[in-house]
């Protein structure tokens, strides 16, 4: 009786069902998760991606099991709900607005060209994926990663693309986390020493009154132009206009951070819950990973070049470096262009002149999103 009660929860337990699939995905949520902790690579979110993808990998667990007539569903399955519908990006979207400081975005205007010079790679990554075999709406969603925006990609892909969610993800934040990796080479390798020394002049002080006016100006342009991209564009500018207004402390607070640091949890778990070996071990999931880096490294390229033109049309007043920070990883690529700078020359002061460019990119990355949707959702 002994025996056979041993075998009986043996056999109900997840370990008879764990494959070598399994096995992989668990060595991979494993390795994320020392990247997170060891490394630091964007631990705010890697850390619960890894974890979503350790528990939906662990058989019979059933945390992402849809309901039926009969059960409910699993946990995560219901908190998903809140990526597919959308919510989880554009409450994030609100929380970078509250955080965010547009002021050297509206002392520099010019730096929206950087900002839009910067999602080169999406077209590129597009046209290549398209040339692969992806279908058009799948391309659209493994392009955005060029944006180097999690939320963008996780609010494109889950209306385009929902099965490819996980790797888009995964990748999305990957490279985000690996900026001063991946960008330091081309910088050196597209400009020149005497480029990199430049220094740029203090930037004009931009008043109160600009300040508010901004979010309610851009909203009404761009969702008047795209009305998809109503929910990021619309949530960042509110965010936004929370801070600059001065009167509503409470809530900027809490948007940026209670509200922030809650949905961030469940939005890294649930994405990384999707991640299950059936839809991860694709061949299709290595391509993703492929295109994504390259998409980065366009939108980089893309940015540089725009900085190049504008050192060039300012007769050496603009150091092309911000080029790089117009991708829209908020404040990373405006401290790695900061780095670059100093190693050339010690007294370059480039981070609040690199954060216009990198504001301007998460504009940019928005509407680039709301256009993909536009023409393939």
């Amino acid at each position: 009786m002994f025996v056979d009660a041993l075998i009986k929860i043996w056999e109900m337990s997840g370990f008879a069902a764990l494959t070598w699939q399994h096995c992989v995905m668990i060595i991979i949520a494993c390795v994320l998760i020392y990247l997170a902790i060891v490394k630091k690579f964007e631990p705010l979110l890697l850390l619960p991606i890894a974890f979503g993808i350790l528990l939906v990998n662990l058989p019979l667990g059933d945390l992402m099991k849809e309901p039926t007539d009969s059960e409910n569903g699993g946990l995560l399955y219901y908190l998903y709900q809140g990526v597919k519908l959308g919510i989880y990006p554009s409450l994030i979207f609100m929380g970078i607005g509250a955080m965010t400081d547009f002021g050297p975005l509206l002392a520099r205007p010019s730096s929206l060209f950087m900002g839009a010079g910067a999602q080169f790679g999406i077209s590129i990554a597009f046209i290549i994926a398209v040339a692969l075999g992806f279908k058009p709406n799948e391309a659209a969603s493994i392009a955005i990663i060029g944006g180097a925006d999690g939320p963008t990609a996780i609010y494109l892909t889950s209306r385009l693309a929902p099965d490819l969610l996980p790797a888009i993800a995964i990748a999305a934040y990957s490279y985000m986390a690996l900026i001063p990796l991946i960008q330091p080479p081309l910088m050196r390798a597209l400009t020149t020493k005497k480029e990199r020394k430049i220094e740029m002049t203090q930037l004009r002080e931009v008043s109160k009154l600009e300040k508010v006016c901004f979010p309610i100006v851009v909203s009404v342009l761009c969702i008047l132009l795209l009305p998809s991209v109503a929910p990021l564009i619309g949530l960042l500018m509110l965010g936004n206009l929370f801070r600059e207004s001065g009167v509503v402390e409470r809530l900027s607070d809490t948007v940026q951070n209670a509200l922030m640091n809650i949905v961030t949890i469940f939005l890294g778990v649930t994405v990384g819950a999707t991640a299950n070996a059936e839809n991860f071990l694709r061949p299709e999931t290595l391509m993703i990973i492929g295109l994504g880096l390259m998409a980065f490294m366009f939108s980089t390229i893309g940015g540089l070049l725009i900085g190049k033109l504008m050192c060039w049309v300012t007769k050496g007043k603009v150091n092309p470096l911000i080029g790089s920070a117009g991708v829209s990883a908020v404040p990373m690529a405006a401290r790695v262009s900061q780095v670059e700078g100093q190693k050339a020359n010690p007294a370059n002061y480039l981070l609040m002149h690199a954060m216009g460019p990198n504001v301007a990119g998460v504009i940019g990355s928005a509407v680039a999103a709301g256009v993909l949707l536009a023409l393939f959702g």
